[in-house]
């Protein structure tokens, strides 16, 4: 997502400083017309440091680790990463007077809530993921009502498309399925596969989001952003074959703890931002298969600190 919001940016005539740890991406895919500084936002110095000698007007926060299942196993983590690293940025943003901060969140605040899920409805999280994206989304309104930090808040949901990381076996079911077909290896589906989501082509919901700081309307607001059409699991394992041309097995594991039916509804963005596009499933597909094919297979590997064993999908701890 960073990548593709830097060169939104950057068409709408922005300077732009991206930073990013590169513990989910590759340098290679920052636009060359972009600032790139390899660094983390838990590094506080450095964000003070970034903030200081740039001025920044706007910041638009998508640094995370986006792995809800695996969230309940590496807690601290998650929080370190997904919480105490958003709040350096704000601390940041309120010191030097940031116009405004536009927040990736996500579709996980919800949890089990019936779909389709309503910016009006309370949060209720089932994941520790979920839990520390909406600790920001408070947090967030607290600045503003103490320091009047402009902020915009979205959550996206099963976002997928060109510059995803394919190799990362705990996220992101698109670049796993298309990994798993290039290696040869079977499609690994938790469960029945009934599960069902609404596949976001990323193209769709980027230029909504690089609006949002020159969008005063949007000030101070919540907004889902992504696609409407739901599709089970399995409906998506035999369209990811399609588009890439590749046959291969579905692998059903044990069923993870995981919300079943998790699709939202976009009337509020549409009211703030116009009539969104959707981009189809197949034509989505069909437009990231090509650039997974230049990329290559990736290597999946495994997470370096899991904190708690107990529960952890087997699957998880496959080499």
């Amino acid at each position: 997502m960073g990548a593709h919001m830097v060169k939104e940016l950057l068409a709408k005539g922005h300077t732009v400083i991206a930073l990013d740890d590169l513990s989910g991406g590759f340098a290679d895919q920052v636009d060359p017309r972009a600032t790139f500084i390899q660094g983390s936002i838990n590094d506080h110095a450095l964000v003070d440091r970034l903030f200081a000698e740039h001025r920044f007007d706007h910041v638009y926060h998508l640094a995370a680790y986006a792995a809800e299942g695996l969230s309940h196993f590496i807690r601290r983590f998650n929080y370190q990463n997904n919480l105490i690293g958003s709040i350096n940025l704000i601390n940041a943003s309120v010191r030097h007077e940031v116009k405004c901060f536009v927040f990736t969140s996500s579709i996980a605040v919800y949890g089990a809530l019936p779909p389709p899920m309503r910016e009006d409805m309370r949060p209720m999280p089932e994941d520790p993921y979920g839990v520390a994206k909406l600790a920001v989304e408070m947090d967030l309104e607290a600045a503003r009502h103490m320091f009047g930090l402009n902020y915009v808040v979205f959550r996206p949901h099963n976002v997928y498309g060109e510059y995803q990381n394919i190799g990362d076996r705990y996220r992101n079911v698109v670049g796993i399925f298309m990994n798993q077909l290039m290696q040869g290896q079977p499609l690994s589906v938790f469960g029945d596969g009934q599960q069902q989501r609404a596949f976001s082509y990323i193209g769709d919901i980027a230029p909504i989001m690089a609006r949002a700081a020159e969008t005063p309307a949007a000030y101070g607001q919540v907004f889902n952003v992504g696609a409407d059409t739901p599709y089970t699991v399995n409906e998506l394992a035999t369209a990811v074959q399609e588009a890439m041309g590749l046959s291969g097995m579905v692998r059903n594991l044990p069923a993870r703890n995981e919300v079943v039916f998790a699709f939202s509804d976009h009337s509020k963005v549409e009211r703030v931002f116009g009539k969104q596009r959707e981009t189809t499933l197949q034509e989505g597909l069909a437009r990231m298969a090509p650039w997974a094919k230049a990329v290559g297979a990736r290597k999946s590997g495994h997470f370096g600190n899991i904190e708690i064993e107990r529960g952890l999908p087997p699957s998880w701890k496959e080499a």
